[in-house]
């Protein structure tokens, strides 16, 4: 895979971060910068972080010590009105896709649309939505409700109702958890295809190796609450340290 360019400032820059929860020290001093354009992976067994470093980034969560700036500010000095206009950046797709089951495609979609973005025509929200569903190749869905689709279509339309609002970052939890190989590969392609068309940087937070592989221009390696090492995909594996070896050796030996 072709590195991505890291030019200009970071749109994440995580400095010297510390989170714990009573005894339990879960990040112990990270540092992370993810710059425009780019997809930084947070590879890491179930545990290690990777979530809380996500709720931090959003301000779900504030952090002990260090600073997370997110587009040059610090979310946790955020008020109110600062955080929902730096959440309206950040697209946040949701491992289970966290559609509404009560609701079509379309009404999904138009959901988050007409509740941040005003005055919008009932043809441009149309415009968005068939945009979006045409860029996640599931335009033949748009009158369906989530339970007549398959696992994959379903986290499709999560992607799709997430670029619905156009936003600069994007963070992917777990993006291939539960879905079979052939569809894993899909969504690793429409990442990528994400990145490329609307010019997003991620973060995509994943234990699987091969999405790592695929969609990362980075790999941050998260274990025991530090980053242990950070490259590409070789950079990160070219490693005898026991603890990535055998992270590595679990996903393509066992």
């Amino acid at each position: 895979m072709q590195q991505a360019k890291q030019e200009g400032e970071p749109v994440i820059e995580i400095k010297d971060l510390y989170k714990s929860f009573g005894d339990l020290d879960v990040l112990k001093g990270i540092n992370l910068e993810v710059y425009k354009g780019e997809n930084v992976v947070v590879l890491g067994r179930s545990g290690t972080g990777k979530s809380v470093l996500i709720k931090i980034i959003v301000g779900l969560l504030t952090q002990d010590k260090g600073s997370a700036l997110v587009l040059g500010k610090e979310v946790s000095t955020l008020n109110e009105k600062e955080l929902r206009e730096i959440r309206l950046k950040i697209g946040f797709s949701f491992q289970n896709s966290a559609l509404y089951d009560s609701m079509t495609v379309r009404e999904n979609l138009e959901f988050p649309l007409v509740r941040n973005v005003a005055n919008l025509t009932r043809g441009e929200i149309n415009e968005r939505v068939e945009s979006v569903l045409d860029s996640v190749g599931l335009s033949q869905t748009i009158n369906q409700v989530p339970s007549e689709l398959s696992g994959g279509q379903r986290k499709r339309i999560g992607i799709a109702r997430t670029l619905i609002l156009k936003p600069e970052i994007m963070l992917y939890d777990e993006p291939t958890a539960g879905l079979d190989p052939i569809t894993c590969l899909e969504i690793n392609q429409l990442i990528k295809e994400v990145q490329e068309k609307y010019r997003t940087s991620a973060i995509i937070i994943t234990h699987d190796l091969t999405c790592a592989r695929e969609t990362g221009d980075r790999i941050a390696m998260l274990l025991d609450g530090q980053f242990l090492r950070q490259g590409t995909f070789e950079d990160v594996f070219n490693t005898q340290e026991p603890r990535i070896k055998s992270f590595y050796d679990y996903n393509f030996i066992q």
